[in-house]
């Protein structure tokens, strides 16, 4: 039966969803910086960097186990709005909210804090695995071909990376406009309009994206048990996830990093924040197109790796900025990181997972495209977790000072040589994602697919 090829309009539709990438950028962002503050931000450290990194992991370790629950029930549920809108309706306005929360913490006493932020990473958790892990099985939900769920990825892609740069560029703006000069109202000005923005364009993809209709999905009856058992038999999955896993501990370090570096790295104020975010993202943005093209020749295994050499190459040269690599190359370096970042960040994910899902669903008989992407969804958090709970660690430790940094109960300062260590701390990360995309096996993977 000939297979009919998804609209150009759900395709933008489906893409125009992915605003829960600006919560997403809020958190790993600024709740960092909000709670360990730079020495020249205007803020004070609300609590101990130990306190900061067990309470974030205590959240992410609720959170992972949510993941694959959620997208497993997502395979069972079937409803006339569709297996997954239904999720991303009930968790949108939640995740909005719990971002908000963040920002107004309970003060006075340490532990009364630490409980606070750890209830609340929980709460945010849950919700962003509720609206994001049923948002990407909509890819090979109703994607029918590798063409359909490429551009379905490619679209997704396009619109996070416009939220996450207006996420990036725009909090610079509102805090300066809000605040007044009031660091702490202008921080928490900025995350109520951007988080509840977020919701908007949610709406767009609830209401214009007709999943019933456009499914060519069967809802799952297997156990969870067996639908894990299944999808792990699969050789591909694995080695997928393992480079998954150590590329985003090695991005997100660099991400929540960034504003450090910018200030107190190159010497430059908040605005100089928004100008580095905007010339990384615009230059992924310019790279979205090529990327695309290059995917559907030769496949995303070789564009990957080379990804991953470029931001292991530039991570080592953030580690010498300003210290044999003068700071005026600053930017340009973090547009240069924006190159891989197109692909390796945005479009391959997704789509290399809906292409092993599709295939294991196939193979199977079974559904699992949902569970697919909720165990995807506990590997990305267990890297948030890794790079959360040594970042604040890192920074304030300082030459030979760790082990004081790790053990101390007090608020704590930033020190520049612990910015600069999280460099290659990154580094590190990368080469080990790339030897696991090394392994990965995508000619076997495609073979695969082209006899199902």
């Amino acid at each position: 039966m000939e297979q009919t090829k998804l609209s150009l309009k759900y395709q933008i539709f489906y893409g125009v969803g992915v605003s829960y990438a600006i919560v997403d950028q809020i958190f790993a962002q600024w709740v960092l910086y909000y709670y360990l503050p730079p020495e020249n931000s205007g803020l004070t450290p609300i609590m101990a960097p130990i306190l900061i990194s067990l309470a974030l992991i205590i959240s992410r370790s609720v959170d992972m186990i949510s993941d694959p629950l959620v997208g497993y029930w997502s395979d069972r549920v079937d409803t006339r709005w569709g297996r997954r809108i239904p999720f991303i309706a009930a968790g949108a306005v939640p995740l909005a909210l719990s971002t908000i929360a963040f920002f107004y913490p309970v003060l006075g006493n340490d532990w009364m804090t630490f409980i606070y932020l750890m209830c609340v990473g929980s709460i945010f958790f849950v919700f962003y695995t509720i609206v994001g892990a049923p948002y990407n099985a909509m890819i090979p939900e109703i994607g029918n071909t590798k063409e359909d769920r490429l551009n379905l990825s490619t679209w997704q892609s396009v619109f996070r990376l416009l939220y996450t740069a207006l996420a990036m560029i725009l909090p610079g703006i509102l805090i300066k406009i809000i605040g007044g000069g009031d660091t702490q109202k202008g921080v928490r000005g900025m995350v109520i309009v951007l988080a509840l923005f977020s919701v908007l364009p949610a709406l767009i993809t609830i209401f214009g994206v007709p999943e019933k209709k456009l499914s060519h999905g069967r809802k799952s009856t297997e156990s969870l048990k067996n639908s894990i058992k299944i999808i792990f038999e699969d050789r591909s999955f694995i080695y997928y996830l393992l480079g998954l896993l150590f590329f985003f501990i090695g991005f997100n370090t660099l991400r929540g990093t960034m504003n450090y570096f910018v200030e107190d790295v190159m010497g430059l104020g908040k605005e100089a924040i928004t100008i580095a975010s905007a010339i990384l993202f615009g230059m992924s943005a310019l790279f979205f197109y090529p990327t695309n093209r290059l995917c559907k020749k030769i496949g995303y295994k070789k564009p990957m790796l080379i990804s991953l050499v470029i931001l292991i190459v530039t991570s080592l040269l953030l580690n010498y900025l300003g210290r044999g690599v003068p700071v005026k190359y600053g930017l340009a370096l973090f547009g240069l990181i924006g190159i891989p970042v197109a692909g390796a960040a945005f479009i391959y994910p997704p789509a290399m997972l809906s292409e092993i899902g599709t295939r294991i669903t196939k193979d199977s008989g079974t559904q699992v495209e949902g569970i697919c992407f909720g165990i995807q969804g506990f590997f990305l958090k267990m890297a948030f977790l890794v790079s959360i709970a040594t970042l604040p660690v890192l920074l304030v430790a300082g030459s030979g000072s760790f082990i004081d940094a790790m053990t101390s109960t007090k608020p704590q300062g930033v020190e520049k040589s612990g910015v600069y260590s999280t460099t290659i701390f990154s580094a590190i990360s990368f080469g080990i994602s790339f030897v696991f995309y090394y392994l990965y096996p995508e000619k076997q993977a495609e073979e695969d697919r082209e006899g199902s």
